[in-house]
């Protein structure tokens, strides 16, 4: 029980390791700058990657990155080596930005928002910035990752839907289900006063239906932030649902093994290669990729 209250503890305080708010704002060489969205001074921004012989008249994949970092910090720049191998191969690729709380006293909910009309932006432009607007994928890590399945899961308009997800150590149960995760319970006024709603409402787990995308997921059996377990209960409901849904499970290794630079449990392999290697697969597996 108290392994259990810890793990609640860390997570709850949101310190989501390897995600300090350093390089922000990135300033990310060969992309292209858009505002997304404007609210008051601030400028939300997407980092464009292009593959090297993309133009316009394209209609290529594209998938939009979500930085993690407990929805209080964080940077885009964390998906960089994600974006840039995904362009080499083909895809346009996004990193975004979002209002996090320690830079504007927003809650989960605004950053949730704030994914929608990042999705609905590049739909929307999908012919000016050579997407296919029906080929666009969601993806993050940890907060990150909570926000995509968010866009993925619970209903809202086509436009912010994504197509497909792609979900590194993902929070994705907030609240109890199905008799599991009981001490979720206990910290339920925490998690509110955070996501600004009650936590089922921004709860990814609580809200799989048939209609979801197809997601793969990469979590660290070893994560004492956000447990594996929780990655697993939502993929057993992705698949009960009947949607295609691939978990990811990497033995000995912590939150956030799959960022560049992180170095391996012990005996294991950098999880960077391996975790873009079964993107990869996944896409090809959807058609999106050759």
């Amino acid at each position: 029980m108290k392994f259990i209250t810890s793990l609640a503890a860390i997570f709850l305080l949101g310190t989501f390791s390897g995600f300090a708010q350093k390089n922000y704002p990135p300033v990310i060489e060969g992309t292209r700058e858009i505002v997304y969205k404007e609210i008051g001074e601030t400028k939300l921004k997407l980092w464009m990657f292009s593959p090297d012989d993309g133009k316009a008249a394209d209609s290529r994949p594209a998938i939009i990155f979500f930085f993690g970092g407990g929805w209080k910090g964080g940077s885009p720049g964390q998906f960089i080596s994600q974006s840039e191998y995904l362009a080499k191969r083909g895809m346009v690729a996004f990193v975004a930005d979002y209002r996090v709380s320690s830079r504007h006293g927003t809650k989960a909910k605004d950053c949730v928002a704030d994914a929608r009309d990042a999705m609905r932006y590049v739909r929307s432009h999908a012919s000016e910035l050579g997407v296919d607007p029906n080929r666009l994928a969601a993806g993050g890590g940890s907060a990150g990752g909570h926000i995509a399945a968010c866009l993925g899961v619970i209903e809202d308009d086509a436009a912010s839907k994504p197509n497909a997800l792609a979900l590194f150590n993902p929070a994705c149960v907030l609240a109890p289900i199905d008799g599991k995760m009981p001490w979720l319970e206990d910290r339920s006024e925490e998690l509110t006063e955070r996501m600004g709603v009650d936590p089922k409402a921004l709860s990814p787990a609580h809200h799989v239906s048939a209609k979801a995308p197809p997601c793969i997921i990469f979590h660290g059996k070893a994560d004492d932030t956000v447990p594996y377990a929780t990655a697993e209960v939502f993929a057993e409901k992705m698949k009960a649902a009947g949607v295609n849904c691939v978990l990811e499970g990497y033995e000995g290794e912590r939150h956030g093994f799959f960022n560049a630079g992180r170095k391996p449990a012990e005996g294991n392999e950098p999880a960077l290669p391996q975790t873009l290697k079964q993107l990869d697969e996944f896409l090809v597996e959807l058609g999106w990729l050759e």
